[in-house]
């Protein structure tokens, strides 16, 4: 499979590194790993999994995005002549099936850009986290708008758009793919076992972090993607967020000083009636999560816009 070069990218990843790296011996592919100053020893462990190991200068802030953009460069200069790239976290082991779906798929319809398959939880019954992770990544199968942080690119689309940005707090994949679907090229899920992921959440602080990041990457990619086709991403998302975080706490406020006391109640009110609907779908413990979740990424959001107001640029949010 020599047009076939791998990009992993992992901080502190342990055992679940080694998994990934494992899984990826049998298909005798050229493996970039991209470290972000890990301390537990990953990189060691990846040159012995014969894996070619990049680590990053701390002289800029760690993003996913800035690692899998070194990692291609530097996987382009150890094997120029690849056809595709595949990108995987360092969390996730490669189902043995997929590298070559992938390939087939994307030899077979030469409009694609990217493709990508079904990732699934390797402990979900771990925590009512991980469970909640696992339903995150059932989506639909099809032609996507976007796929995630584990997928399979053409690279000479991926050259043709300018690559990963590496400044993307989060939400780099879907920037990524409105550029690509804005230059005419088209993104596959397919119903293939792709990878097994380990989120290892098992915190509420792990979630809110988590939560928070999302508000930074929703904000981001927004600005970023002001004139994609479709109109930029993340805006119902950073709608609902205001507005249940900020909005309606305010106007609960606003009214119960202008009108009467009575209106403090509004905000608490309607908060419950979202919370009764969303738990009569998803069940009780999804929508607690929820609806603290806005308070989250409205965080994020507002964190997003002050850097941007100072003029600072990159940053993460780790929540493992």
């Amino acid at each position: 499979m020599a047009e076939l070069g791998v990009i992993a990218i992992g901080r502190n990843e342990g055992e679940r590194l080694v998994r990934c790296l494992t899984s990826l011996q049998c298909h005798d592919l050229p493996v970039v790993y991209v470290d972000s100053a890990s301390t537990d020893g990953s990189q060691t462990r990846a040159k012995e999994l014969g894996a070619h190991v990049l680590p990053l200068d701390m002289d800029r802030p760690f993003t996913a995005a800035r690692a899998r953009a070194e990692g291609f460069a530097e996987l382009m200069r150890i094997a120029p002549d690849l056809q595709f790239v595949m990108f995987v976290d360092g969390d996730c082991e490669i189902v043995s099936s997929w590298p070559s779906a992938a390939m087939s798929f994307l030899l077979e319809n030469t409009d694609y850009a990217a493709v990508c398959g079904r990732r699934k939880e390797r402990f979900p019954e771990a925590s009512a986290y991980n469970a909640l992770i696992d339903q995150e990544w059932d989506t639909p199968i099809g032609e996507a708008a976007a796929c995630g942080g584990d997928a399979v690119f053409r690279i000479s689309a991926y050259q043709a758009v300018g690559g990963f940005n590496p400044a993307m707090i989060a939400g780099e994949e879907p920037e990524l793919c409105a550029r690509l679907r804005g230059a005419d090229w088209r993104i596959m899920r397919l119903d293939e076992a792709m990878t097994v992921h380990d989120a290892a959440l098992e915190r509420y602080g792990q979630y809110w972090n988590r939560a928070v990041r999302s508000g930074l990457g929703y904000m981001q990619a927004n600005l970023a993607t002001k004139t994609a086709p479709g109109g930029p991403l993340y805006g119902r998302e950073i709608i609902r967020a205001v507005c249940w975080a900020l909005l309606l706490p305010l106007a609960s406020f606003a009214l119960a000083w202008i009108v009467h006391p009575i209106m403090l109640l509004l905000w608490p009110a309607l908060t419950g009636a979202q919370w009764l609907r969303l738990m009569a779908r998803d069940g009780v413990f999804a929508a607690t999560l929820s609806m603290t979740g806005k308070f989250a990424e409205l965080l994020g959001i507002a964190r997003f816009q002050l850097r941007r107001l100072r003029g600072q640029t990159g940053g993460t949010v780790e929540y493992k």
